[in-house]
This record gives structure tokens, C-alpha cells and sequence, in this order.
């Protein structure tokens, strides 16, 4: 359903609450992102899809200047309740042309967005556009392995080398939502990376950290022995 847009709005109080405790995020993804993102002390980073603001938060309190936009205003109003009126917050999508001038940022750091789009081309070379020259790109999406497998399971006919859209529903604001994503093969996403410019620094796929060992033991499980998320480095 490539039609399907994702709405945020609707989701943003639940999914945000969500967001500050759960595994996948809280004690995964985030942590994750940080460690990659190593020390940001006097940085000039850009939260691409920046949501409700919990890892701008993060890099702020580590010395880092941050930035940040969303498609979803809903999201950006809870991200400016956190970061406060003076943040640095834009209402913009990875879809279209990005509003800040060339050569701004020493990081742009795009955390589990880039799956929803289906061409990363255009909005790969936003970001290379505004990165200053050796400024990195660092990005997570969902494990391209993961989902193939996952969907292969429920008995759908997917072809791990093709680019192919689906759909999950959610229902964090107590409504269902459907949201809509797109797997392609790793090949296709370094493919994109380097067209647009990029050379690959490193891949990696983390665990999530010790603590959530006796919090959420069965999925602590589950991510400590099958991929879920894919970690890039990449430099402009």
C-alpha cells in the first residue's frame, strides 16, 4: 500500500511514551546511536525525523549543538515541551528539499527513518548537501534480513532482492494506524550510499544494552540471538 501515509500526529503522545521506556528504543536503538555517535562535544548535529526529541536531548546534554525537524507537528510540539522554546526545531520531511544551507552540520544522524522511504536517493543527497565536507552520516533502519525472514514466516511470497513496500498496524493511541514501509536488500542501500556520494565507515549490528537483560527477558532474548536493526557510519 505505497499509498499509505504515516501518521504520526495521530500516534505522537502514545508513541512517544512508548518510546521512553520501551526495549527497541529505550535500551537498543538509542543507546545504540549514541555509542556510534561517540563524543559529540561541540558538534553541530542534525535529528533527522527527530520525533517527540529523546536522542536530541541526549547529544545535547553531551555537549553537542543540535538541531532537529519532523513531518509530524504533533511530534515537533512534544519535542519543543522537552527541549525548550529557543530549540532549534523545523516542521520538514526527508521527502522534499531540506531547509538549511549547504555545509551546515558536522553529523546528520537519521535514526530507524530512512525504511520509510521508497527512493533514498533525493534525500541522501540532501543530507550529503548540508554536511560539511568529511561530516558523517549516521543511520539506522530496520535489518533488511529480519524483516525478509519475518514475512516469509507469516507465509507472504518476498523476494529479499527486490524493494518492496509494506504495512503494519499500530495502535499506540488506542485506534488502529497503519503504517507503511520499504525493505530492499543491502546491496541497494550501500548502492544508495555511494551513489550519493558517501563512502561507508563501518556496518554494524549492536545489542542492546546489559540492563534490559532483567526488564524485558524474552525479548532481550530474541535481540541477542536474531538481527532487528542495521547500524551505518558513512562520511561525506
Amino acid at each position: 500500500m505505497p499509498g499509505v501515509q504515516n501518521d504520526y500526529d495521530t500516534l505522537a503522545k502514545a508513541y512517544s511514551e512508548s518510546n521512553e521506556t520501551d526495549i527497541q528504543n529505550a535500551y537498543y536503538e538509542r543507546p545504540a546511536m549514541l555509542a556510534l555517535a561517540g563524543d559529540v562535544t561541540g558538534r553541530k548535529i542534525l535529528d533527522a525525523g527527530c520525533g517527540a526529541g529523546p536522542l536530541m536531548a541526549e547529544l545535547r546534554e553531551r555537549g553537542a549543538e543540535v538541531s532537529g525537524f519532523d513531518p509530524s507537528a504533533n511530534m515537533l510540539e512534544l519535542a519543543r515541551e522537552r527541549l525548550g522554546p529557543d530549540a532549534d526545531l523545523r516542521k520538514a520531511d526527508l521527502n522534499d528539499p531540506l531547509p538549511y544551507a549547504d555545509r551546515t552540520f558536522d553529523d546528520v544522524i537519521a535514526s530507524l527513518v530512512l525504511h520509510y522511504l521508497e527512493d533514498w536517493g533525493p534525500a541522501l543527497e540532501e543530507i550529503r548537501r548540508i554536511l560539511k565536507p568529511g561530516g558523517r552520516l549516521l543511520a539506522s533502519v530496520d535489518h533488511p534480513f529480519a524483516i525478509h525472514a519475518i514475512h516469509r514466516a507469516q507465509g507472504l511470497r518476498t523476494n529479499y532482492f527486490e524493494t518492496y513496500n509494506w504495512t503494519e498496524v499500530w495502535d499506540h493511541a488506542g485506534e488502529p494506524v497503519t503504517m507503511s514501509f520499504w525493505n530492499r536488500p543491502l546491496h541497494a542501500m550501500t548502492g544508495a550510499f555511494t551513489a550519493a556520494g558517501f563512502e561507508l565507515a563501518g556496518i554494524s549490528e549492536p545489542l542492546p544494552v546489559p540492563e534490559a537483560q532483567q526488564l524485558f527477558p524474552d525479548d532481550y532474548r530474541a535481540l541477542t540471538t536474531s538481527p532487528s536493526f542495521l547500524f551505518f557510519e558513512l562520511t561525506a
